[in-house]
């Protein structure tokens, strides 16, 4: 069980919180505020409350021009959406074969919205323009799907990111050819604090860069539940508040999840909350790169590391303090650190691994 201790003396005190996702760490003080603010009365159903609107402004706010932005019920539901805002019969979805739409959404985006996704193979998980420019090539061609959008996941699945120079390097091209892109951002935090960690650092890889649309996301940044989608040009959310019931993400009472966004934007909330997690993974990287046979020998980007373990350490690990399994032919993990992971967390954790590895074939 996690958090369990194998045997005595065998293994230090496993951690208080897991290593395992992001998304398993509770609400941050100041959305459970801010939520419970929100309850107190009565409010207008699907959006038409005071609490959604001070939301949707302050996003205008956050990105400093006017914006538009819909709230919906979680991560696969945003995209979902954000793609039905982009996509015409027909069209397909130009992405990295690591890209959350593609391999953690059990299909959602091709069944509910009948679009093909051009899954192009990417080492470290991003596109390049090139391959945007090659894949359009199928435009015209009767007997293919016709590519409409590409979409960016930012971070990646790989923990890697794109510079605001890549991004915009990827729009130019799109546009250029009459492609428009979606950002699926569901550590935007974590991103915004890697890549400069202020609100033009966020523009600059976002609607500075050309982006048309961008799935915001919270849940991994200290909220309960929720996500949000921005729409960056007008012309593509004109008809995304019908499509938002019609892929069944309209949330009857929409103030629980826009409050939670407020308090998350407010100060930049969600930022610094991304670079706690990014400087946990950082030191803990640091606190275990020396052990050879894990194969860590560059720093994370973000919250999230893939080292190498066989068992029996990695199992034994796993059931000291649980983490996920990620390339299994690999043997590789992921360990990921969360917004509230404490420096005693990661010194326990290290500890952990230091005593597994040394030890490996203990029996318990």
């Amino acid at each position: 069980m996690a958090g369990a201790s194998l045997s005595s003396g065998s293994m230090p005190t496993a951690p208080a919180k897991l290593f395992a996702s992001d998304n398993v760490a509770g609400a941050h003080p100041a959305v459970l505020e801010a939520m419970v603010a929100a309850n107190s009365g009565h409010a207008l159903s699907y959006g038409t409350d005071v609490h959604t609107q001070r939301a949707e402004q302050a996003f205008s706010e956050l990105f400093g021009r006017d914006v538009r932005t819909l709230f919906v019920y979680g991560g696969t539901g945003a995209n979902v959406l954000a793609l039905a805002s982009l996509l015409q019969p027909a069209e397909s979805v130009i992405c990295t074969d690591w890209a959350h739409i593609h391999v953690d959404e059990t299909g959602a985006p091709e069944k509910i919205l009948g679009a093909k996704l051009l899954d192009l193979p990417c080492s470290d998980a991003k596109l390049t323009p090139d391959q945007v420019r090659s894949a359009a090539r199928a435009r015209g061609n009767p007997h293919h799907a016709q590519p409409g959008v590409v979409s960016l996941t930012q971070p990646t699945e790989l923990g890697t990111l794109y510079s605001a120079r890549e991004v915009r390097a990827i729009c130019d091209v799109a546009h250029e050819l009459g492609l428009v892109v979606h950002m699926d951002a569901a550590r935007i935090g974590n991103a915004t604090a890697a890549l400069g960690g202020s609100r033009e650092a966020l523009r600059a890889f976002t609607v500075d860069a050309g982006v048309d649309v961008l799935s915001f996301g919270g849940t991994k940044a200290g909220i309960v539940f929720g996500e949000a989608v921005v729409w960056f040009n007008p012309q593509h959310a004109a008809r995304a508040q019908y499509l938002r019931k019609n892929v069944t993400q309209l949330h009857s009472k929409m103030r629980f999840i826009s409050a939670q966004y407020s308090a998350l934007l407010v100060n930049d909330l969600f930022i610094e909350l991304g670079a706690s997690a990014n400087a946990a993974a950082l030191t803990l990287f640091e606190a275990t790169k020396h052990h050879v046979s894990l194969g860590l020998t560059t720093p994370p980007a973000v919250n999230s590391m893939f080292p190498t373990l066989v068992d029996p350490v990695k199992t034994r690990l796993q059931e000291w303090s649980f983490f996920w399994d990620w390339d299994q032919d690999a043997h590789q993990v992921r360990w990921m650190t969360a917004w509230d992971i404490s420096a005693e967390d990661v010194t326990q954790f290290a500890s952990g691994v230091a005593a597994a590895l040394e030890s490996p074939n203990r029996s318990e």
